[in-house]
Formats: C-alpha cells, sequence, structure tokens
C-alpha cells in the first residue's frame, strides 16, 4: 500500500488492487465536472489479495482523520477491509452490519460511516438486464461463483420476499475458502428466505463445472470471483458448458474476461445472454459518489443516462490510447 499523505484537495479514494487500470480514474474527473463536485480529485490505494489487517487500518485511520479525505470506495477487500476496521467506524449501516462487508466509506456531520452499497447497486444493475419475471417464468436458478461481498449483496437481493414468486428456484454459491462459504451461510440464514441455497467448496475449476452441469435451463450464472480482472483466469475450465439459455454475467468489465469469452463461445449454440459488468460498474459508483459527497444522483433518466454517456466517451477515449 502507497503511503498516505494529507489531501490538498476534497478526495475520493478507491480501495483496490490494481486501481490505475480502472476506467475510474479518466471518468471521475468528467463526473465531477458535470455533477459540480469542484476541486474534487481521485486517488487509487492498491492492496494485496487478503491483505494484513494492519494495512486496512492504517488506511482507513488516515482517511478518517484527514479533513479533505472524503471517503472511499472499496472493491475486493469488502470483507477483509470491514473486519480489520469495525472498531474505527461510528456508523455502521444496516446491510453492512447484517452482510458483514462495506463497499463505501463516508463523513456525515462529524461521523464516519460504513455503508454495503452493494445490495443497491447490484439490483439496480440486475434489473437492467434481467427479462421481465424472468425467475417466475421459467423456473430458473443461480450460480454464483465466489462467497465475497458481491454475491452476499446479490443473493441478498434476490432472496426478498418482496419479490414473491420471482425468486430463484434455488441458489448455489461456490468458494475456495470455506471461511467464506461459512459466512455467506450465516447472511442466509439470517434471511429465513425459503430459498434452497447450496455451498459448494471449489477447490478446482471442475467442482464448478459440475455445479454449472446441474442448473436448470435459463439460470443465472455469475462470475464473482475477481478472477479476470484481480487475478487471471475464469472459475470454469475450458470443459464447462453453460445451461441452454442460461444468463452468464461477468461482474468485471476489465482484465483477460475470460470468463465472458467462455459465454460468447457458447452463446449461439446454447442461445446465451452474456452481460459484462459496466453497468454495474456505473452503479456501483455512482452510488458511492453520491453518499461521499452528498449529491443526489438518479439510477434512471436522463440524469444518469448523461453521466452514462459521460462514461462511456471517457472509457472510449482511454481505450484507444492504449
Amino acid at each position: 500500500m502507497a503511503r498516505l499523505g494529507p489531501a490538498t484537495a476534497p478526495t475520493l479514494y478507491f480501495f483496490g488492487v490494481t486501481t490505475a487500470k480502472s476506467s475510474i480514474m479518466t471518468v471521475f474527473p468528467s463526473w465531477a465536472k458535470s455533477l459540480g463536485l469542484k476541486d474534487a480529485v481521485i486517488k487509487g490505494v492498491d492492496f494485496p489479495l487478503h491483505a494484513p489487517a494492519e494495512s486496512y487500518r492504517a488506511a482507513v485511520a488516515f482517511l478518517k482523520n484527514d479533513p479533505k479525505s472524503l471517503g472511499a470506495l472499496v472493491t475486493t477487500h469488502k470483507i477483509d477491509l470491514y473486519h480489520a476496521c469495525r472498531d474505527l467506524f461510528d456508523v455502521v449501516d444496516p446491510h453492512a452490519l447484517l452482510m458483514g462487508e462495506t463497499s463505501c466509506l463516508s463523513k456525515q456531520d462529524g461521523q464516519f460511516v460504513c455503508h454495503a452499497k452493494d445490495p443497491i447497486s447490484s439490483g439496480l444493475a440486475l434489473d437492467g438486464f434481467l427479462p421481465e419475471r424472468h425467475f417466475q417464468r421459467t423456473g430458473a436458478e443461480v450460480f454464483s461463483m465466489g462467497a465475497g461481498g458481491s454475491t452476499i449483496a446479490l443473493t441478498w437481493r434476490l432472496m426478498q420476499e418482496a419479490r414473491g414468486a420471482d425468486r430463484p428456484s434455488r441458489i448455489v454459491v461456490s468458494d475456495r475458502n470455506p471461511a467464506r462459504l461459512e459466512e455467506i451461510r450465516r447472511v442466509h440464514a439470517e434471511l429465513r428466505s425459503g430459498v434452497p441455497t447450496d455451498y459448494i467448496l471449489a477447490t478446482e475449476a471442475s467442482d464448478n463445472d459440475s455445479a454449472l452441469a446441474d442448473l436448470a435451463p435459463g439460470s443465472l450464472v455469475i462470475n464473482a470471483t475477481g478472477l479476470g480482472k484481480d487475478a487471471p483466469g475464469s472459475p470454469l475450465s475450458a470443459a464447462a458448458r453453460f445451461p441452454q439459455r442460461a444468463i452468464a454475467w461477468d461482474l468485471n468489465y476489465r482484465g483477460d474476461l475470460v470468463f465472458l469469452d467462455q459465454a460468447r463461445a457458447q452463446a449461439r449454440a446454447r442461445s446465451l445472454q452474456v452481460e459484462d459488468g459496466w453497468t454495474y460498474f456505473l452503479h456501483g459508483w455512482t452510488q458511492v459518489i453520491g453518499e461521499v459527497f452528498h449529491v443526489r444522483i438518479p439510477v434512471q433518466g436522463p440524469e444518469f443516462e448523461a453521466l452514462s454517456q459521460i462514461a462511456q466517451i471517457a472509457r472510449t477515449g482511454e481505450d484507444a490510447a492504449v
């Protein structure tokens, strides 16, 4: 982790793994101008996967006490950072408390606040591409590979009783880490949703392949492992076979994106719908920026579409420069 010094302008931090490669570094200045966030800047802070607790604590304590450091978006480290720094937060929102993770840190009325924004941003992203009443109409299941904060938030969203009959007929979660599986099992137990859920220890890609083969047609298959972005590869092997009419969703939008390549290679033969993580990126960042800078950012309509267009232009320019 880079040493942090006092901020000289209103600063939003990005706690991640390879933050310099993220489109937010070129998108944020354009968004800040559009939103009237005068002089605001963004700074990336990279931690290794599962960094020592003292590294998280040093960064969070700095953020809490530095006047012009206004907040942070946390990705990849959502669970580890939360558990390392729980005592440093003055306020923990209900989602963060239930899920044991944080994706957003902000300051409000002199208090340092820990938020879990993924239940909101993931739901907005899902609503953008899931066909209407998809689970109710098809009886489809959900298979999410990776039991971290994103899967906790996504499955929480899909298990809500308010969805009525439009819930998955079964949810399957896999991870290579038994402790992560136990944590998500705890969250699900507190929800008492009634949605059947299986937890699979996947130490090899073939374990995920087997779970994939058992899914119903039309199922939602999610790469929430970080593979393809934070580390190379895919949670599936080259032999994996998607269910007919499945929806393949990679939470990544950058990196080698092997999972997306695997799904696209089967898209025509198996009638797949293939989605990347770009819309998830948009909602994830706008939710955090709104919280940190205390500005209202709509989740749909002309203002959101304008921000989406700004981001796409910035991203296109970034890609062209590479």
